[in-house]
Protein backbone atom coordinates (compact mmCIF):
# COMPACT_ATOMS: atom_id res chain seq x y z
CA UNK A 1 0.00 0.00 0.00
CA UNK A 2 1.27 3.45 -0.94
CA UNK A 3 -0.35 6.84 -0.38
CA UNK A 4 0.79 9.37 -2.97
CA UNK A 5 0.34 13.13 -2.98
CA UNK A 6 -0.97 14.51 -6.25
CA UNK A 7 -1.48 12.18 -9.23
CA UNK A 8 -4.32 14.38 -10.53
CA UNK A 9 -3.15 13.90 -14.12
CA UNK A 10 -3.24 10.10 -13.78
CA UNK A 11 -6.04 8.71 -16.03
CA UNK A 12 -7.12 6.24 -13.31
CA UNK A 13 -7.52 9.09 -10.83
CA UNK A 14 -9.41 11.21 -13.35
CA UNK A 15 -11.76 8.32 -14.11
CA UNK A 16 -12.43 7.64 -10.40
CA UNK A 17 -13.15 11.32 -9.75
CA UNK A 18 -15.56 11.41 -12.71
CA UNK A 19 -17.27 8.28 -11.40
CA UNK A 20 -17.50 9.91 -7.97
CA UNK A 21 -19.11 13.06 -9.38
CA UNK A 22 -21.56 11.11 -11.56
CA UNK A 23 -22.55 8.95 -8.59
CA UNK A 24 -23.21 12.04 -6.46
CA UNK A 25 -25.59 13.30 -9.16
CA UNK A 26 -27.62 10.07 -8.82
CA UNK A 27 -28.39 10.85 -5.17
CA UNK A 28 -28.52 14.65 -4.98
CA UNK A 29 -29.62 17.50 -7.25
CA UNK A 30 -26.78 19.26 -9.07
CA UNK A 31 -26.92 22.32 -6.78
CA UNK A 32 -26.37 20.04 -3.76
CA UNK A 33 -23.37 18.18 -5.19
CA UNK A 34 -20.16 19.57 -3.70
CA UNK A 35 -17.70 17.09 -5.22
CA UNK A 36 -14.73 18.89 -6.78
CA UNK A 37 -13.53 18.25 -10.30
CA UNK A 38 -9.85 17.80 -11.16
CA UNK A 39 -9.31 21.49 -11.93
CA UNK A 40 -10.63 22.56 -8.50
CA UNK A 41 -8.60 19.89 -6.73
CA UNK A 42 -5.41 21.50 -8.09
CA UNK A 43 -6.06 24.68 -6.06
CA UNK A 44 -3.09 25.53 -3.81
CA UNK A 45 -5.17 25.20 -0.62
CA UNK A 46 -6.01 21.55 -1.43
CA UNK A 47 -3.73 18.55 -1.03
CA UNK A 48 -4.90 15.51 -2.98
CA UNK A 49 -4.04 11.96 -1.94
CA UNK A 50 -4.39 8.67 -3.78
CA UNK A 51 -3.95 5.22 -2.27
CA UNK A 52 -2.40 2.53 -4.44
CA UNK A 53 -2.08 -1.22 -3.94
CA UNK A 54 0.34 -2.95 -6.31
CA UNK A 55 0.09 0.09 -8.61
CA UNK A 56 -3.71 -0.19 -8.72
CA UNK A 57 -5.73 2.82 -7.60
CA UNK A 58 -7.70 1.86 -4.49
CA UNK A 59 -9.05 5.23 -3.39
CA UNK A 60 -8.69 8.99 -3.22
CA UNK A 61 -9.26 11.82 -0.77
CA UNK A 62 -8.22 15.43 -0.24
CA UNK A 63 -7.54 17.91 2.53
CA UNK A 64 -8.60 21.51 1.98
CA UNK A 65 -7.29 24.33 4.16
CA UNK A 66 -10.23 26.51 5.18
CA UNK A 67 -7.94 28.65 7.34
CA UNK A 68 -4.87 28.09 9.52
CA UNK A 69 -6.75 26.02 12.10
CA UNK A 70 -9.62 24.42 10.17
CA UNK A 71 -9.47 21.84 7.39
CA UNK A 72 -12.06 20.10 5.26
CA UNK A 73 -12.08 16.58 3.89
CA UNK A 74 -12.97 16.48 0.19
CA UNK A 75 -13.40 13.93 -2.59
CA UNK A 76 -13.25 10.73 -0.55
CA UNK A 77 -13.89 7.78 -2.84
CA UNK A 78 -12.94 4.11 -2.90
CA UNK A 79 -12.45 2.30 -6.21
CA UNK A 80 -15.19 -0.27 -6.80
CA UNK A 81 -12.67 -3.15 -6.80
CA UNK A 82 -11.60 -2.22 -3.26
CA UNK A 83 -14.92 -1.59 -1.51
CA UNK A 84 -15.26 -2.87 2.06
CA UNK A 85 -11.52 -3.51 2.38
CA UNK A 86 -10.67 -0.63 4.72
CA UNK A 87 -9.38 1.74 2.03
CA UNK A 88 -11.51 4.69 3.12
CA UNK A 89 -10.42 4.19 6.74
CA UNK A 90 -6.75 4.16 5.67
CA UNK A 91 -7.18 7.36 3.65
CA UNK A 92 -9.17 9.02 6.43
CA UNK A 93 -6.49 8.09 8.97
CA UNK A 94 -3.85 9.65 6.70
CA UNK A 95 -5.87 12.83 6.19
CA UNK A 96 -6.52 13.23 9.93
CA UNK A 97 -2.79 12.74 10.58
CA UNK A 98 -1.90 15.36 7.96
CA UNK A 99 -4.41 17.82 9.43
CA UNK A 100 -2.92 17.27 12.87
CA UNK A 101 0.61 17.81 11.54
CA UNK A 102 -0.54 21.09 10.00
CA UNK A 103 -1.75 22.22 13.41
CA UNK A 104 -5.43 22.24 12.55
CA UNK A 105 -7.71 22.30 15.56
CA UNK A 106 -10.82 21.24 13.65
CA UNK A 107 -11.57 19.01 10.68
CA UNK A 108 -14.93 19.14 8.90
CA UNK A 109 -16.70 17.54 5.97
CA UNK A 110 -19.90 17.53 3.96
CA UNK A 111 -21.54 14.31 2.85
CA UNK A 112 -24.93 13.39 1.51
CA UNK A 113 -28.09 12.46 3.39
CA UNK A 114 -29.41 9.77 1.03
CA UNK A 115 -29.21 6.11 2.05
CA UNK A 116 -26.26 5.61 -0.33
CA UNK A 117 -24.19 7.83 1.98
CA UNK A 118 -24.80 5.77 5.13
CA UNK A 119 -21.49 3.86 4.85
CA UNK A 120 -19.60 7.18 4.66
CA UNK A 121 -21.60 8.62 7.56
CA UNK A 122 -20.86 5.52 9.64
CA UNK A 123 -17.15 5.70 8.85
CA UNK A 124 -16.93 9.36 9.86
CA UNK A 125 -18.87 8.66 13.06
CA UNK A 126 -16.44 5.84 13.91
CA UNK A 127 -13.61 8.35 13.54
CA UNK A 128 -15.25 10.73 16.02
CA UNK A 129 -16.95 13.15 13.64
CA UNK A 130 -20.22 14.58 14.87
CA UNK A 131 -23.02 16.34 13.06
CA UNK A 132 -22.58 20.12 12.96
CA UNK A 133 -23.94 23.27 11.36
CA UNK A 134 -22.85 24.23 7.84
CA UNK A 135 -19.31 25.65 7.79
CA UNK A 136 -17.28 27.72 5.35
CA UNK A 137 -19.37 28.72 2.33
CA UNK A 138 -21.95 25.96 2.78
CA UNK A 139 -25.62 26.75 3.29
CA UNK A 140 -28.20 24.53 5.01
CA UNK A 141 -29.34 21.89 2.52
CA UNK A 142 -31.59 18.86 3.03
CA UNK A 143 -29.23 16.83 0.82
CA UNK A 144 -26.14 17.68 2.89
CA UNK A 145 -24.96 16.40 6.24
CA UNK A 146 -22.18 18.43 7.87
CA UNK A 147 -19.80 16.82 10.33
CA UNK A 148 -16.76 17.97 12.26
CA UNK A 149 -14.22 16.78 14.77
CA UNK A 150 -11.88 18.63 17.08
CA UNK A 151 -8.27 17.52 16.73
Amino acid sequence: MEIRTGELSNPHVIKLLQTHHNDMLKHSPVESVHALDVSKLTHPNITFYSLWIDNNLAGVGALKALNTTHGEIKSMRTSSNYLRQGIAAKLLTHIVEQATLRGYKKLSLETGTAEAFLPAQNLYTQFGFKECEPFGDYEPDPYSLFMSKML
